[in-house]
């Protein structure tokens, strides 16, 4: 959940600066200069394919010129491949509309790699219709794209119709207290989502305790209306790890948390660090390893817990048999 992808070598800025300089698209290929050069390379694509049928370098190019945007090089250049990774690249909503026409009919990624692409909402929007029909994606990184509410809102409700996704990156998108009900319903609904990255967004209390209440009335009646996405990963089957560390989650949330760790019997790993979770946090969290007989890894560190929620936290340990790593609170500096 946490190794970035390494990125793409020189050669990448070396051809794109070549491009420049011939005063060409970057990632449009040499002879595809001139007036007719460009209908020119459609028939040499399409000669290669069945009659009618257009490979996805051409349909990329297609649809780039349709949305006045720069088709990516990389994007050429990997073809087939089923590791797609545009990350950096500055594609915007435009540039996300025109890559979304290409992926629909592309059946060989497996991993998509969109971080820091400044899509907003509505790069968001673009792509989550081909989410939605994607038999092939099943690892998807969003992060950094500043998707908002209305993006978080379009992506869950395509990743809840799209059983093969498997891994999906939300981190830093700025992710508040509206967010939370998509995100709610989405861990509700697909029961193949395996991997949760909510990290460093701004969900905090009030998105925990208070962002889902409709989904809460829907799943948990018995429940107090406050607590909601507590009951959300109560109620999950099928997701092994979830992360939402540096968010804002204080004692409250954690305890909404806990109190769903404890009826939730596939999560195998979960990263609640750098969010100031407290003492009372802490308690919660060492009540629920009481119970919970399949978590493997926690992550706490840097929650402001002193030595009592320390040792409130040990002595669920005392209990639990299955946790194998514990990521204990970091000790302070001496003042």
């Amino acid at each position: 959940m946490r190794g970035p992808l390494q990125e793409p070598g020189g050669k990448e800025a070396q051809d794109e600066g070549a491009a420049a300089a011939s005063g060409r698209p970057a990632g449009v290929p040499e002879a595809e200069k001139g007036s007719g050069a460009g209908s020119d390379s459609d028939q040499e694509t399409e000669g290669a394919r069945k009659p009618g049928e257009l490979g996805n370098d051409t349909l990329y190019l297609r649809s780039c010129r349709a949305h006045s945007v720069v088709p990516a090089s990389c994007f050429l250049r990997q073809g087939n491949a089923p590791e797609l990774s545009l990350r950096h690249r500055g594609l915007g909503p435009q540039g996300a509309r025109a890559l979304a026409c290409a992926l629909t009919s592309n059946p060989y990624i497996k991993r998509l790699d969109l971080r820091d692409n400044g899509l907003c909402g509505v790069g968001a929007e673009a792509l989550a219709g081909t989410l939605s029909k994607s038999r092939s994606i099943c690892d998807v990184d969003l992060s950094e794209n500043w998707l908002g509410a209305e993006g978080a809102r379009a992506v869950c409700a395509a990743l809840v119709v799209s059983p093969a996704v498997q891994r999906v990156q939300l981190a830093g998108n700025g992710l508040e207290e509206q967010a939370a009900q998509y995100l709610a319903e989405l861990l509700l609904a697909h029961t193949g989502l395996k991997s949760l990255d909510l990290s460093y967004n701004q969900l905090n209390d009030q998105a925990v305790l208070e962002g889902m209440i409709s989904v809460n009335k829907k799943v948990c009646r018995g429940v107090s209306e406050g607590e909601t996405l507590g009951p959300a990963l109560a109620e999950n089957t099928g997701l092994m790890e979830l992360s939402v560390s540096w968010n804002h989650l204080g004692g409250p949330g954690a305890v909404a948390f806990a109190r769903g760790l404890e009826a939730n019997i596939f999560l195998r790993v979960l990263d609640i660090s750098y969010n100031g979770c407290g003492d009372s946090g802490a308690s919660a969290v060492g009540e629920a390893l009481k119970t919970n007989s399949v978590l493997e890894e926690l992550y706490m560190g840097n929650n402001r817990i002193s030595a009592a929620g320390a040792l409130s936290l040990g002595l669920g340990l005392r209990v639990n048999q299955t946790l194998r790593i514990l990521a204990p609170p970091a000790r302070r500096s001496p003042r």
